[in-house]
């Protein structure tokens, strides 16, 4: 059945109040899975000198190993390492591998616990930041609550600002690590109230007040320890999952780290890998890398919405090029394809593998998803897919997962009822050549 969900505009104090401790229960929840299930086990030092001796190992000495090998030090140290999982229903019906990481099985719940943790050390280990100094960010995603989480682990301070019309979830989970919160109305990049720059702001008056450490702009959209993250880390561990089978990987982009990080990090192992942009509805990213023109239909006929881009999934998509994302224009050829996704598709996706897969995932997943079979359509069967699952649908229980709400805005799942078909997904949608850098 489908997961029943609920909204929060009507609720009480105190349903919200039991909401965020929900959530922190979940991130909890995720510190114990990672640190029993993510890390590969490996033959402690007893039961290999046994073995070096010819002596024979017990189950004593594997079950010490096992319980040696899961071990972590503290929080910060159960990031990363997450599995990879073969989706079935998508993989049978493309006749291809596709794989998905599983970042929501990181402490912080997402794959932006990689990013907040390299950016937050980069800049203790320059001097730009210092413990009891405060860190600010600006997003409309998760990186937001792994930044919290972060730096509440490295004894920093945390601002997040983020869009009102954001995910309430998400607010409350910055707010449980005891960081503190500002929502702001959207508006364009351009205007002084957006998020990322009321989020500049704050570290600059920091800093201004306290001194050189004082006060530090993580600036996830620009600053390339994002990227660094995922070359050293994501796109190393994905290869060391699936290795030289992997034919593509693909995935969307808001900052463009995650993206480039991996695609680097792959192609140096493997440089026949096809790397693929997703781009929900209303981004400018495919038209950027398909046609070389960075703006989306509406905004050239004059129709642009209040928000940057017009799609209810949260912490993809843009209208931008960011640093990150200039690491792909940067290096010709990187970039096969992109496939654009609806919003729609996206929505069906997410309940389809919930439904046939036990895969509870949130909208960027379900984008990345929806992107994968048309890349395993694209490239025929028996090719190896990867992508990303960035975080579980328990962040968007009140907009991606509540029907109520995807209604009022005529969005409307598709049924996905059947496990034999993917004709939830519109039919006329490819994956478009990469031309234009």
């Amino acid at each position: 059945a489908r997961p029943q969900c609920a909204t929060m505009s009507d609720a009480s104090a105190a349903t919200r109040a039991v909401s965020a401790a929900v959530m922190v229960a979940c991130v909890a929840l995720a510190v114990v899975v990672v640190a029993r299930a993510s890390a590969p086990v490996r033959g402690d030092e007893s039961a290999a000198r046994k073995v070096r001796r010819g002596e024979r190992a017990t189950k004593d000495d594997a079950d010490d190993a096992r319980a040696q090998s899961n071990r972590r030090a503290n929080v910060l140290s159960a990031i990363g390492n997450t599995p990879v999982m073969r989706v079935e229903s998508l993989s049978r019906l493309t006749r291809c591998d596709i794989y998905v990481k599983c970042e929501f099985l990181n402490p912080g719940g997402s794959v932006k616990d990689r990013v907040a943790l390299r950016i937050v050390e980069d800049a203790l280990a320059s001097g730009a930041l210092r413990r009891g100094g405060l860190c600010t960010e600006g997003t409309a995603g998760s990186t937001g609550v792994s930044l919290a989480m972060v730096c509440k682990a490295m004894g920093v301070e945390c601002f997040v600002a983020m869009p009102d019309d954001a995910a309430k979830e998400k607010s409350a989970l910055v707010e449980a690590y005891g960081a503190r919160v500002e929502r702001v109305r959207p508006v364009s990049i351009a205007n002084r109230g957006h998020f990322v720059n009321v989020a500049r702001r704050e570290a600059e008056r920091a800093r201004a007040r306290d001194g050189v450490g004082g006060g530090y702009f993580a600036d996830q959209f620009e600053n390339l320890a994002n990227f660094r993250a995922h070359a050293d880390g994501t796109g190393v561990e994905i290869f060391s999952e699936i290795g030289a089978e992997l034919d593509a990987f693909v995935c969307a982009c808001g900052t463009g780290g995650t993206l480039a990080g991996v695609g680097v990090a792959l192609k140096e192992r493997k440089p026949s890998v096809k790397l693929f942009l997703a781009d929900p509805q209303g981004s400018g990213l495919f038209n950027r890398v398909s046609r070389g023109v960075m703006y989306t239909k509406e905004e050239a006929e004059g129709k642009r919405l209040k928000n940057p881009f017009d799609t209810v999934t949260e912490g993809v998509g843009i209208n931008r090029i960011t640093e990150n994302f200039k690491v792909l224009l940067d290096r010709p050829g990187m970039l096969t394809g992109a496939v654009k996704v609806s919003d729609a598709e996206a929505v069906a996706m997410s309940r389809f593998v919930a439904r046939h897969d036990g895969l509870f995932i949130g909208s960027s997943s379900a984008v990345n998803l929806v992107s994968a079979v048309r890349v395993a359509q694209s490239l025929g069967p028996g090719h190896c897919i990867c992508t990303i699952a960035c975080d579980s649908g328990l962040r968007h229980m009140t907009k991606f997962w509540d029907d109520e709400y995807l209604a009022k805005i005529d969005l409307t799942s598709h049924d996905v009822a059947s496990a034999d078909s993917l004709s939830f997904l519109d039919d006329d949608t490819v994956v478009t050549a990469a031309r234009c850098y």
